[in-house]
């Protein structure tokens, strides 16, 4: 199903019981509604399921400028009003724990619960060989940038971002790029101690991109809040291990 929200044509689907329990499912960075499809058939007996793609992810268009965190939680706002959604429960994987996290904790929603799949929103502390990486780059970055080196040097400039970037920066557009900086360089733990519903948190126990550690951290933060954690996993718990998940979904979604 596609709906308009501003200058964007979006992309949602909904599943499950028209009157049954309203559930908001926000994805993670570069990924889609897709990676929700085992979670809905597990809730879709007592939930009416929603989920939304962002910008540039699935058939949704992309944004013509950059977001912060801040427009996403706008974006998601509108999109609720446009498909008569009101206070959900909140599920969100990665990034859209984060958006999740963030609306929830500045009280622009009041969910009556929230779940939180292997949940961005911490800065995590960088490894020494990740310094030097970034610091390399800046190097490179500021003399190939210079007058003159700088009309010649924009395939050099795109190597260097390749070798040195993650794999969510090089294959996103430019807009998408300045977006996911904004993005990660954005810490909100200090307002997580605002959350006041209950809180679950799936993780998995080898992840990388958002670590046990944040979980950890959050779990602490949130006052209502308690971590399952998912043996033999990694960013995508939900999706390695269904059956496990899914039982922890129901349990808590009643």
């Amino acid at each position: 199903m596609e709906i308009k929200i501003g200058e964007l044509t979006v992309e949602y689907t909904e599943f499950g019981e028209k009157g049954g329990i309203p559930v908001l499912m926000l994805h993670g960075w570069g990924s889609s509604f897709d990676v929700y499809r085992s979670a809905m058939n597990a809730l879709a007996d007592r939930c009416r399921l929603v989920a939304v793609n962002f910008p540039g992810c699935g058939n949704t268009t992309v944004m013509s400028e950059p977001w912060d965190l801040e427009k996403y939680c706008d974006f998601v706002l509108k999109f609720m009003d446009a498909v008569g959604l009101c206070n959900p429960i909140m599920i969100g994987h990665s990034h859209g724990g984060r958006v999740t996290l963030y609306m929830t904790a500045k009280g622009m929603v009041n969910p009556p619960k929230i779940v939180l799949l292997d949940a961005a929103g911490l800065i995590p502390e960088k490894s020494p060989k990740q310094i030097r990486r970034a610091k390399n780059f800046k190097r490179i970055k500021k003399v190939l940038s210079l007058p003159v080196i700088n009309r010649f040097s924009g395939g050099l400039l795109n190597k260097a971002r390749k070798h040195y970037g993650s794999a969510d920066y090089n294959a996103a557009p430019p807009v998408l790029r300045q977006t996911l900086v904004s993005l990660v360089n954005t810490d909100i733990r200090d307002i997580l101690p605002n959350i006041n519903c209950p809180s679950l948190l799936i993780w998995g126990e080898n992840d990388t991109a958002t670590p046990l550690s944040d979980a950890k951290i959050i779990e602490k933060l949130i006052p209502d809040a308690g971590l399952c954690v998912i043996k033999g996993t990694g960013h995508f718990s939900f999706c390695e291990k269904p059956y496990e998940a899914n039982a922890i979904l129901r349990s808590f979604i009643k």
